[in-house]
């Protein structure tokens, strides 16, 4: 490579703008608000879940050099197909519904008397037009969007740090690491890794002149990068939500929070003129849900245009439905999807990034295993609370804070890792 330094800077940028979904946004300030005196450790598990987890899944792709489907593979080639028709499934019913919704309540909500439904509508009418018309305008949009959208937050968390505001309120959290690891997974950004990572890795192999270490190196650094830029924005406005929560009523929605921020410090122009970007990034991410997806099914049926056509008019429909929501409602309905995918997405990624001598087959099946059967009590209880799962809970450990997959799972690593030493 001509220019490493560059190159490194160019697609960590180009990652930090696939994982930058606008969405997220309003996760940060809401969850600062609500964490008040609190705000270091929610930071600390959201940093967890929504930051170091993810970049672990590009540092994974950059060893692994493959595609989505070989991050499971080594459990069976069903289970990998199995894994990636769920997290494609689940990423066509939830965050790209929830960015239709997002934009209602935050650029057509306070300015029209519409309703979500037929937001939802249009949006998705809109968004089935782009995706079958592949349009390149929005890859040229979201180069402009992103960095705007970057400079009115960093201007936000500035102002916001250097204005008269103090932390005056108290934390409503009782665990509020936890409770900041668990709302991390409403990033869905680990799951966006481990799709984004394959699709960074294709782009890498077309600079042939470029060598496996290279490339490796190269992806490894970005994902650094993006991960840093990451931080700074979430921390910024995690900070940001408990200076100025005791500015807000107790019954304030995530949206509202992200735009009294901005109202607070920038004033109704700023706040109008980032509802607007926030809602044009909601778009183009939307697009590249919708399309993703297609582009999948399409190479699951041989290449077939018609799969690629049936999967966005799914897709379309299913935004339309879920995206009359309010955001809340969506957050809500994610949970148990979260709690099913999200264990398991994350014991992959820590296993693609270990060398095949030490997570062998045996190893990945075992802690895969493992982990979904210590994971479904937390899943079961997302849905229902059930006297006879919590009553099996209260044998887990850490299982009251539904992380009760992580000791199983890392000591299942352990026996099977010595086990297979000693057959050796």
């Amino acid at each position: 490579m001509k220019n490493p330094k560059k190159e490194i800077l160019i697609v960590g940028f180009a990652l930090f703008s696939m994982f930058f979904g606008a969405g997220n946004l309003i996760l940060p300030p809401f969850l600062g608000k609500n964490a008040a005196d609190s705000w270091f450790w929610v930071t600390l598990g959201f940093f967890i879940t929504a930051v170091f987890i993810p970049i672990l899944g590009i540092l994974a792709h950059a060893r692994l050099q493959g595609t989505m489907y070989d991050f499971g593979k080594k459990v069976s080639p069903s289970f990998s197909l199995i894994y990636c028709l769920i997290v494609y499934a689940i990423s066509i019913a939830l965050p790209a519904p929830r960015t239709a919704s997002v934009t209602h309540e935050m650029a057509i909500a306070p300015y029209f008397e519409t309703s979500s439904l037929l937001t939802s509508s249009i949006y998705f009418i809109l968004v089935f037009i782009f995706v079958m018309n592949r349009s390149k305008i929005l890859n040229l949009i979201g180069r402009f969007l992103t960095p705007l959208i970057i400079l009115i937050l960093i201007s936000i968390i500035f102002i916001g740090i250097f204005s008269d505001n103090t932390i005056t309120e108290a934390t409503i959290f009782n665990t509020p690491l936890v409770d900041g690891i668990l709302e991390g997974y409403q990033t869905f950004d680990a799951i966006g890794a481990v799709v984004i990572g394959g699709v960074l890795v294709i782009s890498m192999n077309f600079k042939k002149e470029a060598s496996f270490q290279e490339k490796k190196e190269l992806i490894s650094k970005a994902g650094l990068v993006a991960g840093l830029g990451l931080l700074v924005i979430y921390a910024g406005l995690i900070y940001n939500g408990a200076l100025f929560g005791g500015t807000f009523e107790k019954e304030v929605t995530r949206t509202e929070v992200l735009t009294g921020l901005s109202s607070k410090t920038l004033g109704n122009i700023g706040t109008t003129f980032l509802n607007v970007l926030v809602s044009l990034a909601c778009f183009t991410t939307a697009v590249g849900i919708v399309t993703g997806t297609s582009d999948y099914f399409k190479g699951l049926f041989d290449n077939s245009q018609k799969a690629y056509t049936v999967t966005a008019i799914v897709g379309c429909i299913l935004g339309v439905v879920m995206g009359q929501f309010d955001v809340h409602h969506i957050i809500h309905i994610a949970i148990p999807a979260l709690m099913f995918i999200y264990p398991i997405t994350i014991v992959l990624i820590l296993l693609n990034l270990l060398s095949e001598k030490v997570a062998t087959a045996n190893i990945f099946k075992a802690v895969v295993i493992a982990t979904l059967v210590f994971s479904t009590p937390d899943f079961i209880q997302s849905i229902a609370k059930n006297d006879t799962i919590t009553n099996i809970q209260s044998y887990i450990p850490l299982a009251n804070y539904n992380l009760g997959w992580v000791l199983p799972a890392l000591l299942t690593f352990t026996i099977t890792f010595f086990l297979s030493k000693k057959e050796a």
